[in-house]
């Protein structure tokens, strides 16, 4: 059996950036002759409060455990066949970690969410991206024997810049026979539209708020945001759900319409959709704004709606307030896109392809 070492940000089962990547694949590797082992650099007590206020001093212990950690990585590296690298070794500072382990791997798959190359002149970085160290992203990159993206544009430019010129765009996946459709699509109760996200993508959410607060006036309706921090917004009725592995399923089954805003900027072209595409498999439709990579994917009318300005939001959004018959034919052939694009079944044929390219 070939080893593989994954070496990433958070514990399994915490983060949708990693359940619904490459996480929910491991077994599915181990299946197929590999033997897998996973390097989170925080601990299970450092997940618990890194997003949390306050903390100092055990976040501080928290990060110096997790660079001891990938020293003591550094000198088993060997040991594997393939090192798998998702965002980056370490959190902080310049690509010194990754340069000794890039030159301590017999191979490297670097696994890259989202548009990490902004900021990359000095000049514009601010002083926590410069902790971040964007020198990270670029290096292995450029160095790993293979690349996966998040996007299509994203991949446009690791494919540019890797080494080997080996880089492919593999999407978040739903695991389908668990995200399953249950909405009875009617208007005889008060109809919820629903944002799930996490405190670093808040900003998007709160890009709706004067929306949400104009389709008030019009049409009586229920917001649900699910996250992992607390959120109020007085105008609305508002219902904040914690986010949990055990009732994600049943919470996003609350929905009938599901929102995913995202600024119009460079940052955005390494987003997947993944937001979108949750909403989609359980035949809901997805209100998006009209950028990056749902383009790709949802049919402006027919699986989705793409949109732009806030009037586009709140005409889209009331006409799907109003009809229980376009949410349905809407969220019907938005289910069917993601069975036949971002299932699980699907994508694990590609990952299992580059493991095998990647390790022979």
């Amino acid at each position: 059996m070939k080893k593989i070492l994954v070496i990433c940000p958070y514990p399994k089962d915490t983060t949708a950036g990693q359940r619904l990547k490459y996480e929910q694949y491991l077994a599915d590797w181990e299946a197929n002759g590999y033997e897998v082992e996973m390097s989170p650099f925080m601990s299970d007590k450092m997940w618990q409060i890194v997003y949390k206020k306050g903390y100092t001093l055990r976040k501080i212990g928290g990060t110096l455990l997790g660079f001891l950690k990938r020293t003591r990585d550094i000198f088993r590296l060997k040991n594997y066949d393939l090192i798998y690298v998702f965002m980056y070794v370490t959190p902080l500072g310049d690509a010194f970690y990754e340069k000794i382990f890039r030159k301590q791997s017999k191979k490297m798959i670097f696994d890259l969410e989202d548009n990490r190359f902004i900021g990359t002149n000095m000049e514009r970085k601010s002083l926590a991206q410069r902790m971040r160290g964007a020198a990270k992203t670029e290096f292995l990159v450029k160095t790993a024997d293979h690349v996966i993206s998040s996007s299509p544009a994203l991949n446009d430019i690791c494919l540019q810049l890797n080494d080997y010129k080996q880089s492919t765009y593999i999407s978040s996946s739903i695991d389908t026979d668990r995200f399953v459709p249950s909405n009875p699509y009617r208007n005889d109760r008060k109809v919820t539209i629903g944002w799930t996200g996490t405190f670093s993508t808040r900003q998007y959410l709160d890009l709706l708020r004067p929306v949400f607060i104009e389709l008030k006036k019009w049409r009586d309706f229920r917001l649900i945001v699910i996250g992992d921090f607390e959120y109020e917004f007085p105008e609305m009725d508002l219902e904040v759900i914690q986010w949990t592995a055990q009732n994600e399923v049943a919470d996003l089954q609350k929905l009938d319409i599901g929102v995913y805003p995202l600024s119009i900027d460079e940052w955005v072209i390494g987003k997947s959709g993944l937001k979108a595409i949750q909403y989609m498999a359980f035949g809901l439709p997805c209100v998006a704004t009209d950028v990056s990579t749902v383009q790709q994917f949802i049919v402006d009318g027919e699986n989705g709606f793409l949109v732009k300005t806030d009037d586009q939001w709140i005409t889209t959004l009331t006409e799907l307030i109003d009809s229980p018959s376009l949410r349905k034919r809407v969220g019907e052939n938005a289910r069917q896109t993601v069975l036949e694009k971002f299932s699980k079944h699907v994508v694990k044929k590609k990952y299992l392809s580059i493991l095998a390219k990647t390790t022979k």
